[in-house]
């Protein structure tokens, strides 16, 4: 009987169906996707496989012509050497204090302003929504040296605020957060306005608990900028204790002259792990939230 029941439901088509692949003109164009789709997967792995067994071998081997994939002697002790060669904890303590703050300013300064073009009755909210889309047309780079400017004149460099400032005027993630919030039930936040609930209420009880999923995908976001970036952080900040982790290997073991390659190839793999790690672990709420959030036309 639970046979006959699973047969009778409709099954779901996907792109391509068995009929399709039966003939020879789509069976050669899906086997071409297949092979550059692994080419493309190939390209990307390498670096980090190479990267591992490089880790892994003594530093006349990794010098050695021609170069070999395997390592002939598993050298563990590079990672060991990679560590207590620069202060790595200290370092990663301040990309963590950057990240902390970025998601933080995000969460306030971002969420509040999307929630109130979303849901109160902000004057002209169409013209300020134009106005933030715009700007994601402005090359990043455009404004670089303006923002240097204004930290300078603030007296905010060599400091954390120089991250968490530009941080809380993010337009993409403005308008991620805003599009998000106009699939909010408007019932809901009237219920809560008649119980008598200001508006700042609305938003942490009502709004914010239910933004778990594109708040998660925006701290991953913000998680992957803060410990890639090395560019600003070596422009804004001006002390060797204060250096974020992407800045401090870029000066001290990329352009080390006197650090021996299998160990730096240890220290590339420590650093590079983790956002892996967390790509891997939550891409599922990257994707979600991306949908949900998603920029209506």
């Amino acid at each position: 009987m639970n046979k006959r029941r699973n047969l009778r439901q409709p099954q779901e088509r996907g792109i391509l169906s068995r009929y399709d692949l039966a003939r020879p003109a789509v069976r050669v164009g899906y086997t071409a996707v297949l092979i550059a789709v692994a080419l493309m997967a190939a390209s990307m792995l390498y670096p980090i496989v190479a990267t591992f067994f490089n880790a892994l071998k003594s530093n006349p081997e990794v010098n050695s012509f021609p170069p070999t994939l395997l390592p002939k002697a598993w050298q563990w002790s590079n990672f060991a050497e990679g560590w207590n060669f620069i202060p790595l904890y200290a370092y990663l303590r301040n990309t963590l204090s950057i990240f902390a703050g970025n998601l933080a300013a995000s969460v306030v300064v971002l969420g509040l302003a999307a929630f109130s073009l979303s849901r109160l009755n902000v004057p002209r909210a169409k013209a300020f929504q134009l106005f933030f889309l715009t700007t994601l047309f402005i090359p990043p780079t455009t404004y670089l040296i303006p923002n240097f400017v204004n930290l300078k004149d603030l007296g905010l460099l060599n400091t954390y605020w120089a991250f968490w400032l530009p941080a809380g005027a993010n337009a993409f993630y403005l308008l991620l957060l805003k599009n998000f919030f106009d699939q909010i039930p408007m019932e809901t936040i009237e219920a809560a306005r008649i119980d008598g609930a200001s508006e700042l209420r609305c938003f942490l009880r009502i709004a914010l608990p239910l933004s778990v999923p594109i708040f998660s995908t925006l701290s991953i976001f913000l998680f992957a900028s803060a410990w890639n970036d090395w560019f600003w952080p070596s422009l804004v900040m001006h002390g060797d204790d204060t250096y974020p982790l992407a800045t401090a290997i870029y000066k001290y073991v990329i352009n080390a002259r006197r650090l021996d390659l299998n160990v730096r190839f240890a220290i590339l793999l420590l650093v590079m792990t983790p956002p892996i790690v967390v790509f891997l672990a939550f891409q599922r709420f990257i994707i979600r939230g991306l949908h949900l959030g998603g920029v209506k036309g």
